[in-house]
Parts: C-alpha cells; sequence; structure tokens
C-alpha cells in the first residue's frame, strides 16, 4: 500500500529550485518512512536511481567513497556496475540510505555536489548525534528537512475521505461548528488516528487488517528498534536515555505532566541528565516542550530549560507503550479506548496528539507554568504558539487541552487577564464541536494543526 505523504512536494520542490546545487537529506525518526519517499520519489521523477543502503551495502562499497573522490568517474562506474544501473547526468539520483552508518559517504557529499553529474538524497535517523560526525566535516550542500508521522489530514488520505480536511479547513478559516453529523464522523476517524498513530506500517496493518493486535505487535516491534538504538548509539548514556525513555508514559499521566527527575532519582539533577535528554530529542523519538517564562514574541528567548514536558514522537507509539503489562495491547482495550470507555487518563493521550500534531504543522513546543503562593498569580497552560505574522501586540496565541467534557479553565482567565498585551485568542482544545464563547475560541481537538 502506498501511502500520500505530504512531504512529497518538499521533494518536488528541492528538485525544482536547487537544480543539484545541493543535497537533500531527510531526518527522522526510525520507521517513519524515509527510504519509502526517497524511492517512490525516484521512480516517479527520475530516469533512474541507485539506493544504497548502508544497512546492507559491502564494505567494498563503502571502501569506495574513500578510495575515489579524487576519481569520481571510477567511483561512479563501479556503483553502475555494482547495482547493475545505467546513470544519465541529471537524470539520476543517488539514494544515500541510513547514510549515519557510513560517515565517510556523508562527508562526500560535498565533492559530489560539487560534480554536478547527479542528484542525491541522504536519509538518516541519528543525523545529529555525535557519535555518527566524528572525524567528518559536515558538507554545507545540504537542504534539511525533516519527517514526522502522518499527521491526521495524511491519515484521512489513507482512510479514504480526500476531501474531509478540505471541509474542517473551512470551517476553522470561517470560525463555524461542522455540525453534528460532520462533527461526530472527523472525531470517529480522530480516535482511531489515536490508537493507530501515523507510523506507516502501523497504518498500513490497520487498513488491511481492521486489527488492533496486529497494529498493537508493530508498534511494539519499533519500540524495540527505539530501545536497541539507545543502547547502540547513547554510548554512555544509554541507561539514563533508557530511564527516561520507560518513564514518559508515567510522567505524562500526572496532572501537570511535567517531567519530574526525582521520580527516577531523588538526587538526580538536570545537568547530569541534559544530554540524555536531548539525545532522545535528537533522534526524534521525542518531541520536548519548554517552559518559556515570558509570553511574549521570541519564546525562544524566554525558554526555560529546567522544565520540560517530554511527549512521544507518535501517540499511538505511547499507547503501546503505556499499556505493555503483558506485552501486547489487548484488542478489548483498544476498542474501550476507541470509544471513551476505558478508565485512563485520557488528558495524557489527548495532550500527546496535541503536541505531535502542532511540531507537524512546524511549530516548536513551548507552555507556560508559573508557581505562586498566591491563587491569582498561579497557572499553567498547555502550550503558547506564536502567530505567524507578528504584530504590535498580542502576538501568542494560549492553548489548553480538555479531553472531558466537563472542565474548568481558570489558568486560561488568569493567564489572559495577566498577560491582556500578548495574548491573542485564547484557545481551547476540546472533543466538542467549534465555539465561541465569553472571547474564548473552543476548537474540535482534530484542528490542532491549524492553529
Amino acid at each position: 500500500m502506498i501511502l500520500k505523504r505530504k512531504i512529497y512536494s518538499q521533494l518536488l520542490d528541492w528538485k525544482q529550485k536547487r537544480q543539484g546545487k545541493s543535497a537533500l537529506l531527510i531526518e527522522g525518526a526510525r520507521r517513519i518512512g524515509k527510504s519509502f519517499i526517497a524511492e517512490q520519489f525516484a521512480k516517479q521523477e527520475y530516469d533512474s536511481y541507485i539506493l544504497i543502503d548502508f544497512n546492507k551495502a559491502p564494505a567494498l562499497v563503502r571502501e569506495w567513497f574513500d578510495l575515489y573522490l579524487e576519481d569520481l568517474d571510477t567511483l561512479f562506474f563501479y556503483l553502475s556496475l555494482h547495482y547493475k544501473v545505467r546513470l544519465y547526468e541529471r537524470k539520476s539520483l543517488i539514494i544515500l540510505d541510513e547514510i549515519q552508518l557510513c560517515p565517510r559517504a556523508r562527508a562526500a557529499v560535498k565533492f559530489l555536489v560539487a560534480d554536478g553529474r547527479y542528484d542525491y538524497i541522504e536519509t538518516d535517523s541519528l543525523v545529529s548525534i555525535k557519535k555518527n560526525v566524528q572525524g567528518i566535516v559536515i558538507p554545507s550542500e545540504e537542504t534539511s528537512i525533516k519527517m514526522h508521522p502522518l499527521d491526521f489530514e495524511e491519515f484521512l488520505w489513507a482512510t479514504g475521505n480526500d476531501m474531509l480536511m478540505d471541509f474542517i479547513k473551512k470551517m476553522y478559516t470561517d470560525s463555524k461548528p461542522l455540525g453534528q453529523v460532520f462533527h461526530r464522523k472527523v472525531m470517529d476517524i480522530f480516535r482511531q488516528y489515536i490508537m493507530v498513530g501515523g507510523m506507516p506500517l502501523a497504518v498500513c496493518t490497520y487498513l488491511e487488517t481492521m486489527d488492533f493486535e496486529s497494529v498493537d505487535a508493530v508498534k511494539r516491534d519499533i519500540l524495540n528498534i527505539y530501545r536497541n538504538d539507545i543502547f547502540n548509539y547513547a554510548a554512555g548514556n544509554a541507561e539514563k536515555v533508557a530511564e527516561i525513555f520507560d518513564s514518559i508514559p508515567s510522567q505524562l499521566s500526572k496532572h501537570e505532566k511535567k517531567f519530574r527527575l526525582s521520580s527516577l532519582n531523588p538526587d538526580a539533577r538536570l545537568r547530569d541528565w541534559d544530554e540524555a535528554f536531548f539525545w532522545l530529542k535528537d533522534s526524534q523519538v521525542v518531541n520536548i516542550c519548554f517552559n518559556a517564562t515570558e509570553p511574549n514574541i521570541g519564546l525562544k528567548m524566554n525558554e526555560e530549560r529546567t522544565t520540560m514536558k517530554c511527549y512521544m514522537n507518535d501517540t499511538g507509539l505511547l499507547i503501546s507503550h503505556a499499556f505493555d503489562e503483558r506485552g501486547i495491547v489487548a484488542e478489548d482495550i483498544y476498542r474501550k479506548l476507541l470509544f471513551g470507555k476505558l478508565d485512563v487518563n485520557e488528558g495524557m493521550l489527548m495532550e500527546n496528539i496535541v503536541a505531535q500534531m502542532l511540531v507537524a504543522s512546524g511549530h516548536k513546543l513551548y507552555f507556560f507554568s508559573k508557581s505562586s503562593a498566591s491563587a491569582l498569580d498561579r497557572m499553567e497552560i498547555d502550550f503558547l504558539i506564536a502567530k505567524s505574522k507578528v504584530t504590535s501586540h498580542h502576538n501568542i496565541i494560549p492553548l489548553e487541552v480538555k479531553s472531558g467534557k466537563n472542565y474548568t479553565f481558570s489558568s486560561l482567565n488568569k493567564f489572559t487577564t495577566k498577560y491582556s498585551g500578548f495574548v491573542s485568542t485564547p484557545t481551547v482544545l476540546h472533543p466538542a464541536d467549534l465555539k465561541i464563547e465569553n472571547n474564548i475560541r473552543f476548537l474540535p481537538v482534530y484542528m490542532a494543526g491549524l492553529v
């Protein structure tokens, strides 16, 4: 099954605009679909292509990138001969797959691009982690793009609902509710999206089998790959990285969802664990959300890195990660989750899926947390989003995520009052339809990626 992915248009844009003047680096977590989309693009947009998978390329192929950088005619001749592919100048693509496993090939990109005969796409899961770039010069001749799990619109495409997101976008733009029939239909599909997640193989398995246990087995395999990567690549931080990774569900199940190191070790200090957190962030296994101490434009300048939330990169993976007492999530658990009948902290799932959707839309994650002895100053806002167009005032959108029907938003009201000059359109993401009430915009949670 071929899944339609938005990143394809970015690949086209790179090919048309760069015209071989840079290689394209596709970064993303493992099993996200990087190799598949690169090969699909090669088949459709080039006369021929060579896929060098460094997971299985023989040592001889790796050596060629050492031996023949000053004799590219020989390098290309050997590659063409080994892979039985004829290369055509300016009409062929060479894919350097899992390039982190051959650092010398990545260093060679500089010379390959300068030669100009062919186009190059690199794929990598752990490209920015120190172990994979030691001893090489990072090529400046790279255009880098990030690949994420399927977003909700891509999931709608996969399930045959090609036009539904256009309708959702129109209702968002017009600030109108979808209406009971369409809202219920979209929420049903959105709950499936939460359960299955956006990992391509999990989505394909679900569409082919409609069997949650089969889907869960796929996701559990991916989680095992992530764990193996931790111990293969995290070097001296492996134990700490694994502890953080394994504790993510319990940390997110708390009311405030802030990651508390004291739950791992009473004497733990962030300075001793920060490399472990950032290993997970760099590998794109997690999405980290930092506290912004001031809700002003330029949230990064007000970033307070000692307080953070740690979300899974995919909510479907989070479910398999959280419910693993028997080694697999039983079908009845999935169905209860699907219909909201399981006694579980659904807020954990809703906040994680919102974080996932915001990241897929290009946002960096920030929240606002202020402790105070005074109830008037004590507040917690789930996410802060900067407007796309900067004005002299009112540049920050505060987002609150609510999973149930009955809730309060005292923090949002206090925040809006205290920072009235900064705030634009206070927003609540909830399971119900769109409405505007008391100067607060209430959006169905499936609209999170449109904010």
